[in-house]
């Protein structure tokens, strides 16, 4: 049992895991009633959710019966603070997932979170009572909190890269495979000597980072050099000025892990003098609206977003209705413009 002067301390699922020694999904799944946890570890639950007034509806397992109609969106910033729900990408998917949940009759709630600040943020969001199921929008730097809310929570879609063997059912572009084509395309317009430009503690950068370095290495070409660059556009804009400062006479090929940080790069070459893909070759990733836009025009790795979107709310819509449903790993495709 606790001791006194932790009363009061229990506000969600983590914080009861904390004082019971187990971990979250553990005790989600006790107080909904589960075999699989053991009746010792159970019952030790069970006294410290009553000492601390802390009660079984305000967990998941009490959504699963509370109908609410509404849908939980929420995108974790735990790699890049200073990123807004304005980023193109998030602006292109929540269109489509609004569209898909309007079309089955829910309404959508957004949250923008900042875990560093807010680490609680995913407990507490499925804890609140007022959603029955959530959609989580890019796993940033949070998989094993992820991880950890899916061992005990079944109404959840991730929106990210799926990494064999995991336990929280994701909707996303197999990133890798788009990485390998990205970098494919800047060696076969003759670049050399590449780099990668974006934030790598990203899940989902990391793979498109690894993807392209499995073509580098099978091509016996230098190492690729990592341009750490965040999404904000602000401070992307200074970074990668910088970073054409430090290696731009280096390099004569850009992989931009997304669309945004690409025109943004096309920018600050241009204000450098460099030709674009005459002095460097780029490519971007993701086929938003804007790599039409740009001038000339990108060469990108496309998302089916639209795509991607329907089987977020379907596997959802299966996983409420019970099912225990796989990811949906969706192919990507190189799209050829004028940049490399």
């Amino acid at each position: 049992m606790p001791d006194r002067d932790t009363k009061g301390a229990v506000r969600n699922i983590t914080d009861l895991a904390r004082l019971a020694g187990v971990s979250p999904g553990t005790v989600s799944r006790a107080l909904a009633g589960k075999s699989l946890v053991n009746a010792k570890t159970r019952e030790k639950i069970e006294a410290i959710a009553r000492e601390h007034g802390f009660r079984p509806n305000q967990m998941a397992s009490g959504l699963r019966r509370q109908k609410t109609g509404v849908i939980g969106v929420v995108i974790p910033l735990g790699h890049d603070t200073r990123q807004q729900i304005s980023d193109s990408f998030f602006m292109t998917l929540l269109g489509f997932l609004a569209d898909e949940l309007t079309r089955e009759g829910y309404d959508l709630m957004l949250r923008r979170v900042v875990p560093e600040t807010d680490p609680d943020w995913l407990d507490r969001f499925i804890g609140s009572g007022m959603i029955d199921g959530v959609i989580v929008i890019g796993q940033s730097d949070q998989f094993d909190r992820i991880e950890d809310i899916a061992d005990g929570y079944g109404p959840m879609v991730v929106w990210g890269n799926h990494t064999e063997g995991q336990l929280h059912c994701v909707v996303g572009t197999d990133n890798r495979l788009g990485g390998r084509q990205a970098a494919e395309r800047l060696i076969a317009a003759g670049a050399k000597q590449l780099a990668f430009l974006g934030d790598t503690t990203a899940i989902e950068f990391a793979a498109r980072f690894a993807g392209a370095n499995d073509v580098v290495r099978r091509m016996g070409l230098p190492s690729m050099i990592e341009l750490p660059t965040h999404l904000s556009p602000e401070r992307a804009g200074e970074e990668i000025a910088d970073h054409l400062v430090a290696h731009g006479d280096d390099i004569d090929g850009i992989f931009a892990a997304t669309d945004t940080l690409a025109a943004l790069a096309l920018t600050a070459l241009r204000e450098r003098g460099v030709a674009v893909p005459g002095d460097i070759r780029l490519v971007g990733f993701d086929d938003l609206p804007i790599a039409r836009q740009t001038v000339p025009p990108l060469t990108t790795v496309r998302q089916d977003i639209a795509a991607g979107a329907r089987g977020l709310v379907d596997l959802l819509l299966r996983r409420l209705a019970g099912d225990k449903t796989e990811s949906l790993v969706l192919p990507p495709e190189l799209v050829i413009r004028e940049t490399a």
